[in-house]
């Protein structure tokens, strides 16, 4: 009976140490970001995501950071390893959170760089895409804001290229604004609404 309840006071411990060891490396990894170690962060959110395959965040994050500091790279080489690698990891965090408006949404931020970076080599066949993605995320997240702002600047964005008034999407990034601020998380590391960035987007909206 004591060696029993030994083995299993050395799994609740395991498991316990374990998820300490993950907790620790995200918060790690957090930080390196906000240092604007952008390589580092990515590095340990790639391992985090090894050792932890089945949890989608950490190949979430690894996406993440690698799409964001794709904006601005001159050489389509660079952009096409670092885009590539994104894919990668977004692909995995799919395979683990199928349907998931989160992912949805980045999948439709590095189809963005893309177009950012050539919109004629890239912007015919990805803003479709781009479309279909955002319709798809509102219809399973209706009341999620970084759904709700992700589909109006990108619409904004649309009508700027065009030359038309972005107005008519003010009212969708001020409801984001008032849903991520009554917004309460329960997963840990789930994605957080920036509520100074969308009030600097609504900004520009109304400006």
């Amino acid at each position: 009976m004591k060696k029993v309840f030994f083995i299993i006071t050395i799994f609740v411990a395991t498991g316990l140490s374990a998820q300490t060891k993950y907790q620790k490396g995200m918060q790690k990894a957090f930080g390196l970001w906000k240092k604007g170690q952008l390589t580092e962060a990515s590095q340990l959110f790639e391992r985090i995501s090894k050792a932890e395959p089945e949890n989608w965040l950490p190949a979430y994050y690894t996406a993440q950071v690698e799409i964001l500091s794709g904006f601005g790279i001159k050489d389509e080489s660079k952009l096409n390893a670092k885009l590539q690698k994104a894919q990668e990891f977004l692909d995995i965090a799919t395979s683990n959170s199928e349907n998931n408006p989160e992912i949805i949404i980045t999948q439709a931020l590095l189809n963005l760089v893309y177009i950012a970076f050539d919109g004629q080599k890239y912007g015919m066949t990805l803003s479709g895409k781009n479309n279909q993605l955002y319709a798809k995320a509102i219809a399973l997240a209706p009341n999620n804001p970084r759904v709700i702002l992700g589909k109006a600047e990108w619409e904004m964005g649309f009508a700027q290229f065009f030359g038309k008034s972005t107005k008519p999407y003010c009212s969708q990034i001020k409801k984001a604004i008032e849903l991520g601020k009554k917004e309460k998380i329960e997963q840990e590391f789930y994605p957080k609404f920036q509520v100074k960035r969308a009030e600097e987007v609504l900004q520009k909206c109304q400006g």
